[in-house]
């Protein structure tokens, strides 16, 4: 599931959720629904990048989206929080589209780029 949203430089498509049933992963489901996203952001509404948000603890997540061709943009400090206090920061992590000639959506090492939820 995703959205497209923003504005200017910062109009991208974003990856709501994405989920796979166990038993039915490893089949190039997670792929072919990424780059259906990737392909409406890109040709319908002309975006510069797609994002998501992703469990710095996620660790097959992020290799797959590595895979895909995903950087981390950036780590945001305690974006997941649960009732009972316990906060995990989230990796914002983007591909950049043809749209973006320059690049600008993506950086070095995002894992050192560190913002509050607030300051999204």
């Amino acid at each position: 599931m995703g959205k497209a949203e923003g504005r200017n430089k910062d109009w991208h498509g974003h990856v709501t959720a994405i989920t796979v049933a166990p038993e039915y992963r490893r089949l190039g489901l997670a792929d072919g629904m990424m780059k259906l996203l990737e392909n409406v952001s890109e040709k319908i509404y002309d975006g510069y990048f797609v994002d998501l948000f992703v469990r710095v603890s996620n660790k097959v997540a992020i290799g797959m989206y590595k895979k895909f061709g995903y950087s981390v943009f950036r780590r945001v400090n305690g974006y997941y929080s649960s009732g009972d206090n316990n906060e995990e920061d989230a990796f914002d992590m983007r591909k950049p589209l043809p749209r973006d000639e320059k690049r600008e959506s993506v950086i070095e090492n995002g894992e050192n780029n560190i913002v509050k939820p607030e300051d999204l």
